[in-house]
């Protein structure tokens, strides 16, 4: 994206509330999956629902466990096909891939990634946070602390790409996918944020683009079919949706109005899109403070007149005492692309939107269905199952959705499950599951109720999202993957 459409872009943030929307493709996902695979995070394009049976209510340590393994520690969500599971983790300050057997558990190999650093990060990441991807042969990991590699099924290292150092503040957290013959990576951080596509045989680098509007974010992105065109890469980053050409990374459509730092994966269902941000309290519906222009506050603020703005210059009351967490070049000195996030941050809304796909340009007036203001999650994903829509927030509360108009259905908290969520929820075989940061394994029916079939505890925390495959869902927790199914 060039720097004079993404300056119109966010200035056209600064006026007015605006409003994001995804899009989908209609009728399927947009890149055909083997039914026999869980291949990506969140499973076919990030959605989260896979069609099997016989998937069990109950789960724990003693509880419906066909294995058990010990790993390493890691935040990143298993991925499979019909033979093999792959994970990462970090032991004793090395970057694991580790292939196991999907039906026993046992470990097939592992491999060692360089580290040529060791980035700060928060205390609520890990450096083995994104989750891997595969294709019918090989599979794609990325560790911030290096960049990209391939692997095949045998464990043989194809290719490396070394990207980085990166500069988010969390520690990064989008993964990989896969888009036709290519390997595309959203690095959104502080300053320098781009989406690269990496040839799936070589790794060598097809395109390209940069995304400076973006300031952090932790999304990965998804696919896009549309009935006519290419094949497009959607990716959620700060005040903006945007889609790129998957065969040259060009931007084709963009929509305004997300929150200041995204972190959720968004969803397709029939011609429509779903995501949601929370940047944080300050951003939540009728908060939003007016933030004067740059201009204007160095005539109000700049005392020095050395035509920036000083943090020790500002007035020392919300939303100013703000501008701590917006330093991007942690200067102590604010200039105008820095002004511009901090007033765009302020003008963002914490929503659910509901998007209708298709279409170039802006398209936040014409793509825009619906929006949803009230208990709005930052990090669990949304979830469509059996034309319903799923909300749940950090701290339990779900809400259910018609997609195609916004209007709820039912909402409540999740009673008993846990009150931090970070996982993202998952369906199949009727069941929607839901885990909290303490293990705790909500079980809901898929008929539109908050009804609790079931809560299990796994007795040590959670951060992955489960996986699932032919009746068996597989959770990792703080030191253990578990495969569950009805024995």
């Amino acid at each position: 994206m060039d720097r004079t459409l993404t300056t119109r872009i966010i200035r056209s943030a600064f006026g007015y509330v605006v409003f994001a929307t995804l899009f989908l493709p209609a009728g399927g996902w947009a890149q055909k999956e083997s039914v026999r695979t869980w291949s990506q995070f969140r499973g076919p394009n990030g959605s989260g629902v896979y069609e099997t049976t016989n998937l069990p209510k109950e789960v724990g340590p003693d509880i419906n466990v066909i294995w058990k393994k010990v790993i390493p520690s890691g935040y990143s969500s298993p991925v499979m096909n019909d033979k093999y599971l792959f994970i990462t983790g970090i032991e004793d300050d090395k970057l694991l891939t580790i292939c196991l057997n999907r039906l026993s558990g046992e470990t097939i190999w592992q491999r060692e990634a360089p580290r040529p650093r060791k980035q700060p990060i928060d205390n609520r990441n890990n450096s083995a946070s994104p989750s891997p991807v595969i294709d019918e042969k090989n599979v794609y990991v990325f560790f911030p602390d290096f960049g990209l590699l391939a692997y095949d099924f045998q464990g043989q290292e194809l290719w490396k790409l070394p990207l980085g150092p990166f500069t988010n503040v969390y520690g990064m957290g989008a993964s990989p996918m896969v888009a036709g013959d290519k390997v595309v990576l959203a690095c959104d951080q502080t300053y320098g944020s781009f989406i690269i596509a990496a040839d799936k045989l070589t790794g060598r680098v097809v395109w390209k683009t940069d995304r400076p509007e973006a300031i952090s974010g932790h999304s990965t992105p998804i696919l896009y079919q549309p009935k006519v065109g290419e094949l497009q890469v959607i990716v959620p980053g700060s005040f903006l949706l945007s889609a790129y050409s998957a065969s040259k990374g060009e931007l084709i459509w963009w929509i305004r109005g997300l929150a200041c730092e995204m972190k959720s994966t968004p969803v397709i269902y029939n011609d429509m899109l779903f995501i949601h941000g929370f940047g944080m309290p300050q951003n939540d519906y009728g908060n939003q403070k007016v933030i004067p222009a740059f201009e204007e506050a160095l005539t109000k603020f700049d005392a020095n007149k050395d035509g920036l703005i000083d943090k020790t210059e500002l007035p020392k009351e919300d939303p100013y005492n703000l501008v701590d967490n917006l330093d991007l070049k942690e200067g102590g000195k604010l200039d105008q692309v820095e002004w511009n996030y901090f007033r765009a941050t302020l003008a963002s809304v914490n929503a659910m939107i509901g998007i209708r796909l298709g279409g170039s340009g802006d398209m936040t007036d014409s793509g825009t269905v619906w929006r949803f203001y009230r208990h709005v999650p930052q990090l669990p994903s949304p979830l469509v199952y059996k034309n319903r829509l799923y909300m749940i927030n950090d701290i339990g509360f779900i809400t259910i959705f018609n997609p195609s108009d916004g209007k709820v259905i039912t909402e409540g908290r999740l009673i008993g499950g846990g009150s931090q969520f970070y996982s993202s929820p998952v369906a199949a075989d009727g069941k929607i599951y839901f885990i909290s940061r303490n293990g705790k394994v909500s079980v809901l029916s898929a008929d539109g109720t908050i009804d609790i079939q079931a809560i299990s505890d796994l007795k040590q925390e959670c951060y992955a999202t489960p996986a699932i495959a032919e009746g068996r869902i597989y959770i990792r927790t703080e030191g253990t993957l578990y495969c569950f199914g009805e024995k």
